[in-house]
């Protein structure tokens, strides 16, 4: 009788900086490399480019764009593409949790939920809740010199083919998220 099959490890994709608009997500081997960018000239367009192993080249596979004021929209597949709301890809379940669901390239539903404070993707219909991806977080020396490691998602093997839209929708709920917290503002008195 042939030995069992071995289970497949978890992807590590490693988040190059704490920024979500201009980083790169890549493994170790760059099998999976995508670049996160905001131009300074287009401060509201951020574009996400996976690397094409076969050609060696950047291609855009997703565009995000923030205008103040307006709804974030986004879209899939270049200038051609049509923009679609934030919300209709990512829907939001509802107003105390920050995550949302979003389907993936097979129409699979798989649902960003945030578990002792640590952001985790799981699939609703799913009978064990275990989690799909895991997002650990940056950690520093003594709290705020440089990173000691850098933030890292944990992505088991069977959503690898839904990796351009897992990237997205952790974008969007990242940017969610972050833009939730109460921000400390320091203000100089005037005499």
């Amino acid at each position: 009788m042939p030995p069992p099959k071995k289970v497949e490890p978890p992807h590590k994709l490693v988040l190059s900086t704490n920024s979500i608009r201009n980083t790169t997500i890549a493994v170790d081997d760059d099998a999976f490399y995508y670049e996160v960018v905001t131009r300074f000239w287009h401060p509201n367009l951020t574009k996400i480019k996976k690397l094409d192993t076969d050609t060696a080249e950047m291609v855009t596979i997703a565009e995000i764009e923030r205008e103040p004021g307006r709804e974030t929209r986004l879209r899939f597949g270049g200038q051609d593409a049509e923009w679609i709301p934030a919300s209709r890809f990512l829907q939001k379940e509802s107003q105390k949790v920050r995550g949302g669901y979003f389907h993936g390239n097979s129409g699979v539903q798989y649902r960003w939920k945030t578990h002792r404070r640590q952001l985790q993707m799981i699939r609703p219909d799913s009978d064990n809740k275990e989690p799909l991806v895991v997002r650990h977080p940056h950690k520093r020396h003594f709290f705020f010199f440089r990173m000691s490691q850098h933030a890292y998602l944990e992505i088991k093997p069977e959503v690898v083919d839904s990796l351009d839209a897992l990237i997205m929708s952790y974008l969007l709920v990242e940017r969610r998220r972050r833009s939730a917290r109460p921000r400390i503002e320091f203000k100089v008195a005037e005499d």
